[in-house]
């Protein structure tokens, strides 16, 4: 199977953060977004991934040549695909067209999932959703009591259902769906200016595709600050019972409160780190009270009390209790 990941947005709503690292690239839990979504993929299919696509932006060598080892360290082959502009989702995925072909999975990714990933031996393809209460800000589907589609509406302001499309999807024939969302690009076929996958989705209903809703137990938004911190303690919670301390990180006089996540290299004097806190490597903490936080590499931390925050790399902060959101190289005394 192949796994086609568009990711090119520019993450307006996590600045600063988004302006020296891609969202999908942020650290939760140990590990940058796109990684989480990815190996967990790979770990719920009944099929190997045999190629992951990704649809990026401008984000440089780097960041491209770890993309390509987050795949191969799963025994997939991958790829770097360029959307130059922001014209939909639709357009995102037909970056990627050569890879259109048999079966495939979407993964939008900039949201995290737990879902049952059983596919109806009849279905033509599966679009995961979740109920929420704001529906008026999502795609959404309507279902029938057997769960298959009856309509897709796109951030509609009148209810149509409360079932949000969340970004992943399942197609059993690539061919077709690449054949559908060429035809909106090619007629020139947008809803609220964009190309929008929704659109193709509804065209292949009404030619007798058989889509059904998947379920979703829990859904992990990263579309700002307080949306990652959330999903970094879930993260943590979930994954308590496995090792989330590397053996060269140092701890003196300090108290560990878990669920946490340290990095290698990290060092913590006189201080009192967690609940639900993620450290990047080489971060040095001391004399200070941290809760509920993700911490990027290379931060030095003295004589705060920190909680519900997220700081970036290179970030120097002492003195003071403070709900901080800090970029890259930022200083605060």
């Amino acid at each position: 199977m192949r796994v086609i990941v568009p990711m090119a947005g520019q993450g307006k709503r996590m600045r600063p953060h988004t302006l020296t690292t891609p969202k999908p690239m942020i650290p939760v839990a140990g590990k940058p977004i796109v990684r989480h979504l990815i190996e967990y993929l790979a770990s719920i299919t009944h099929q190997r991934l045999e190629h992951i696509a990704f649809v990026v932006g401008d984000f440089g060598k780097d960041t491209e040549a770890e993309l390509l080892r987050m795949a191969h360290n799963l025994g997939a082959t991958a790829s770097i695909h360029y959307q130059k502009e922001p014209l939909g989702t639709a357009h995102a995925i037909l970056c990627a067209a050569e890879h259109l072909y048999g079966p495939v999975l979407i993964a939008f990714a900039d949201t995290l999932f737990f879902a049952d990933f059983s596919i109806p031996p009849e279905a033509d393809g599966v679009i995961w959703v979740k109920q929420v209460e704001h529906w008026q800000q999502f795609g959404v589907v309507k279902v029938n009591k057997e769960g298959l589609i009856l309509e897709f509406v796109e951030k509609s302001p009148v209810y149509v259902s409360d079932l949000a499309i969340i970004g992943i999807y399942y197609f059993r024939d690539g061919d077709n769906l690449r054949r559908e969302l060429q035809y909106l690009l090619d007629h020139d076929i947008k809803d609220k200016g964009e190309y929008q996958l929704t659109t193709a989705m509804e065209h292949m209903k009404n030619k007798g595709s058989k889509l059904y809703a998947g379920a979703v137990h829990q859904w992990l938004d990263c579309g700002n600050k307080d949306a990652t911190v959330a999903t970094n303690r879930a993260l943590l919670e979930r994954y308590k019972d496995q090792p989330l301390i590397d053996p060269t990180a140092v701890i003196e006089q300090s108290v560990i409160v878990p669920p946490c996540y340290l990095g290698a290299g990290v060092r913590i004097r006189h201080a009192v780190v967690g609940p639900y806190v993620s450290v990047g490597e080489k971060t040095i903490i001391e004399s200070s009270v941290i809760s509920n936080s993700i911490i990027q590499s290379s931060v030095r931390i003295r004589d705060r009390i920190i909680s519900n925050s997220m700081l970036g790399n290179h970030v120097v902060v002492q003195g003071g209790p403070d709900d901080l959101s800090l970029g890259d190289y930022a200083v605060q005394r």
